[in-house]
């Protein structure tokens, strides 16, 4: 079967989820589809888990979730399509790769905008972030409901030939990063070949040198075994990219007010669980990727990082100027 057939079926079946068992709409009953790319246990799977538990029992049953994790319905590219047209209903994705498709979202994708993680955890909370979310819902193009945002702490490079210490040490390294304009300039102006790469692709491109290391948070490093093919992780912390929990509009606009209104109210819920369980995966990780044997490389001095960026902010940061004072002055 052509991957486009398939995909259709999907649409037909995720479409007949959703479908009313009476006259009235308040009485739909659906089991929403959950994708993530990350393994069971990560935060983001298992917030998304507490909120189905809390939907089904509100709704006795008649709403609920069962989620799809370790990318079970396809990469990040493949689950954002499928989320498009209703194949899936909800879909945890790095703001990263919403970017592309929601440009306002690139606001946050760029290089050092936050000083630190609890500066983003101001922005998520507050009305910046409302906003943003509100802008993927507008978006005509993008098919998805924006409903809360998921912490995913700070990225930085990892590498399987030795440590990143200096601007120099990045020279020549061939850098997986997300789909985004903004990240493969970002790298090539710190001196790397950026190559954008799903993240399903990476830890078997990392073992044959396909590329020669990539960018993420501990979690992510650890806990999808890179740790094991890239020995060197460096504290770089040159990008902090929230999550985002979306919807699909097409599955969305089948529901009454009142069980929007519901999944709105659970996905704030999960969105602060998320942000607690984060907080202690992230030491779990970095205590495993020490007792491994990695090198953990502190960056004392970021403001050569952040001056080599400058060219990333001079092409892309006027355009967010306003968005950009507003969430540096949280």
């Amino acid at each position: 079967m052509l991957r486009r057939d398939f995909i259709k079926l999907s649409a037909g079946l995720g479409a007949a989820t959703l479908a009313p068992i009476s006259s009235g709409r308040a009485q739909t009953k659906a089991v929403f589809k959950a994708a993530d790319v990350q393994p069971v246990g990560y935060p983001t799977v298992a917030a998304v888990e507490s909120m189905g538990k809390k939907l089904a029992e509100a709704t006795q049953g008649r709403l609920s979730i069962q989620t799809y994790p370790s990318a079970q319905l396809g990469a990040e590219k493949e689950t954002i399509e499928q989320t498009q047209i209703g194949a899936i209903q909800m879909l945890r994705v790095s703001a990263g790769a919403v970017g592309p498709i929601v440009d306002e979202i690139n606001v946050v994708n760029m290089p050092f905008l936050f000083k630190n993680v609890a500066q983003s955890w101001k922005m998520m909370d507050g009305e910046v972030g409302q906003e943003l979310l509100e802008k993927i819902t507008a978006s005509p193009n993008a098919n998805l409901v924006g409903l809360c945002w998921m912490d995913s702490g700070a990225r930085s490079f990892y590498n399987t030939k030795h440590p990143i210490k200096s601007i120099a040490d990045v020279h020549g390294l061939k850098l997986r990063v997300i789909g985004n304009p903004i990240f493969i300039d970002m790298v090539n102006a710190l001196g790397g070949n950026g190559i954008a790469m799903g993240y399903d692709q990476v830890f078997s491109s990392l073992q044959t040198g396909v590329i020669d290391g990539a960018e993420n948070n501990p979690p992510s490093y650890v806990f999808s075994n890179h740790y094991t093919a890239a020995k060197y992780y460096s504290l770089t912390e040159h990008l902090i990219i929230p999550e985002i929990l979306c919807f699909s509009k097409r599955s969305w606009t089948a529901l009454s007010a009142d069980d929007q209104a519901l999944v709105k109210k659970f996905a704030r819920e999960a969105q602060l669980e998320e942000r607690e369980l984060w907080k202690k995966y992230e030491t779990t990780a970095m205590e495993k990727a020490k007792a491994a044997g990695c090198e953990i490389v502190e960056i004392a001095d970021k403001k050569p990082f952040q001056d080599a960026v400058k060219p990333v902010w001079d092409k892309y940061g006027p355009k967010y100027q306003a968005m950009i004072k507003r969430i540096q002055a949280l």
